[in-house]
């Protein structure tokens, strides 16, 4: 189970090309500034099963998947079974949004979560450093990480866009 908030078709301000976002409910970071403050509640939502998130997200056989929140690295076990799902019954990539930094995420369900993850956006929203020139990010000091070549590579891998691919 996951406490979810909303469920964002077609949307693509969270990722390149068009995305399901799965946005959840709760976070502990409470970055001031942060555009989706009424996603910190624990409470807020309601609880879905992988099973019904799956419907809508093989329901648009195009849109690729972005978790975000709230901080979905604190319902890491209920993102898991999702991501393993969405690898199993679908060829969608998946981005990943959290206020931690890559190198905090040590706990072994939010490790084997990121295992799954294509591009995670890592790393607080900092008010002083907001640049609404960056792309898929608030902030300066937030990241976007190629999971799966840092995974290979032992060292943080930037992600980077190309013209034309859709990850």
């Amino acid at each position: 189970m996951i406490r979810v908030l909303d469920i964002l078709e077609d949307t693509m301000v969270d990722g390149p090309g068009f995305r399901t976002s799965i946005y959840c409910a709760g976070c502990r970071h409470a970055c001031p500034g942060c555009h989706n403050p009424q996603s910190w509640s624990f409470d807020g939502g309601h609880d879905m099963t992988t099973n019904d998130i799956m419907r809508v997200i093989e329901a648009d056989p195009y849109a690729n998947v972005t978790f975000s929140g709230g901080d979905p690295m604190y319902q890491a076990e209920g993102f898991l079974e999702l991501a393993l799902a969405i690898h199993q019954r679908t060829e969608k990539t998946i981005w990943c949004y959290t206020g931690f930094r890559y190198e905090q995420l040590i706990q072994p369900a939010q490790r084997e979560l990121l295992e799954q993850i294509d591009v995670l956006v890592d790393g607080p929203f900092v008010k002083a450093l907001r640049d609404e020139q960056l792309l898929f990010r608030g902030s300066s000091n937030q990241r976007l990480i190629d999971v799966q070549a840092t995974l290979r590579e032992g060292r943080i891998v930037p992600f980077v866009m190309q013209v034309g691919v859709q990850t």
